[in-house]
């Protein structure tokens, strides 16, 4: 009773202030709008931005000792480029000018290259006007800039050990610059998938995930297996140096989570939207609970073991489940639809293996797979979900981000090759492509070809 007391005397103290208070109509004024959405932005901005490390740490657990440092690298330079590329080109394919515009001239703005203007303290609406009710401009901005680096984050680890560096870095660029603003337009600046089909997709189970899922799928059709994977009809296991790491990396990946599901609600000016997002937040971890007590106690059924790692997994593929719609389900059939992802991904990484698909991380299943069915789960819950608009869309998104990044990859196969000869790939990215060992003191003969 006393907590009650206390907790509704500092709510009566926090409305008498002057930017908080509710004019005679009971509205909230417009500028405490704006703040608190602005900061929904920023926050869920750099919780999504620590995802970065996440993945970061996730590849270099999960890689032999002799690839951890181009992992390294590759990840701190995806997330520059993207930031790069985003700014330049893709946030206006994804929300053009005139809709969602960046600045102009007449906010006080001045242009930047490629007619990209400077942020200014401008509001944005989803109608596109200017209005001081809804978020700043560069909150915006960098939200949306996270997600798609997200998506160049999860090619990387399914094409760790045997890709050079910089043709993975130009597919980068075209990845973050083009192929996921494109799409990401058609639903979410207001394209064909969201007004002709009503595709439903909150916070990018499809939009991210399967991109960089799809995108992972053709590069690793077109790259190969590492050398020794497969021989005689059998899977040779290359198991991951530093399983702590991995384990780190995943516990990143999860908080991270709470931005990228959360900040989607893209409001916090009201008591509702206060509510969703925590509703949100409680619907994501139990989900990635789910994934990761059903991988747990699957492998231990099917293997007589639990394997960590597939535990890992699980857990990522449940918050990849409940991306799509993390507000409408319970906290029990969120925990499902999460649970349901970790037992897709006990099944789906040793069945790529059987196809020869090498995905060192297990990135295919997790954000592909997984970005799928979640993208389906929705119908269980959202009533506005249809069948077809679910389904179409999947498709769609699929086959273009699968084909263009087929044919990118091809181009660059034939132009400068993708793939470290032989002689390379054995003895390391790490020596061949940078030479900087990331465990030098461990020297080369504890190394797992």
């Amino acid at each position: 009773m006393i907590k009650r007391i206390s907790l509704l005397s500092a709510g009566a103290a926090l409305a008498a202030l002057p930017a908080f208070a509710q004019d005679a109509s009971g509205a909230v004024p417009e500028q405490s709008v704006f703040v608190f959405n602005t900061l929904l932005f920023l926050i869920g901005g750099f919780l999504v931005m620590w995802m970065a490390a996440g993945f970061a740490m996730l590849e270099a657990g999960l890689v032999r000792s002799k690839n951890v440092t181009m992992q390294l690298t590759k990840n701190v330079a995806l997330f520059s480029i993207a930031a790069i590329a985003y700014y330049i080109v893709g946030y206006n394919l994804m929300y053009p000018l005139g809709n969602w515009s960046i600045g102009t001239d007449e906010t006080g703005g001045y242009l930047g290259a490629f007619g990209v203007a400077v942020l200014e303290a401008v509001g944005v609406t989803p109608e596109g006007a200017d209005d001081l009710s809804y978020a700043s401009t560069g909150s915006d901005f960098f939200f949306q800039l996270m997600f798609c680096a997200t998506t160049a984050s999860i090619v990387s680890g399914t094409l760790a050990e045997r890709i050079k560096l910089w043709p993975f870095l130009i597919f980068t660029v075209i990845l973050t610059a083009f192929i996921y603003p494109i799409q990401a337009s058609w639903k979410w600046g207001g394209g064909f998938l969201d007004s002709q089909y009503g595709f439903l997709d909150f916070a990018g189970s499809t939009v991210v995930h399967s991109v960089g899922g799809w995108a992972a799928l053709a590069g690793a059709l077109i790259l190969g297996p590492r050398i020794g994977k497969y021989k005689d009809g059998r899977t040779i296991p290359m198991p991951g140096n530093n399983l702590p790491l991995a384990t780190l990396g995943t516990f990143i990946l999860w908080l991270g989570w709470f931005g990228f599901n959360g900040g989607s609600q893209l409001a916090l000016g009201s008591v509702g939207d206060a509510a969703d997002v925590s509703r949100i937040f409680s619907n994501t971890n139990t989900a990635a609970a789910g994934g990761a007590v059903a991988a747990m106690i699957l492998t231990q059924i099917l293997y007589g073991k639990v394997d960590l790692t597939m535990v890992l997994n699980g857990a990522l593929a449940g918050l990849v489940s409940i991306t799509a719609e993390p507000l409408t389900p319970s906290l029990g059939m969120a925990t499902i639809i999460g649970a349901i992802g970790g037992v897709i991904i006990v099944f789906a990484v040793p069945f790529l293996d059987k196809l020869k698909i090498d995905d060192v991380v297990g990135a295919i299943p997790v954000h592909l797979i997984c970005g799928i069915w979640g993208t389906m789960a929705v119908l269980l819950t959202n009533p506005d979900a249809t069948l077809m608009g679910q389904v179409i869309s999947i498709v769609i998104v699929g086959v273009f981000v699968f084909v263009v990044s087929g044919v990118l990859w091809l181009i660059l196969k034939a132009v400068m090759g993708i793939r470290v000869s032989e002689e390379e790939e054995i003895m390391g990215l790490d020596q061949a492509e940078l030479g900087l060992e990331a465990y030098p003191e461990f020297g080369k003969g504890s190394q797992i070809m």
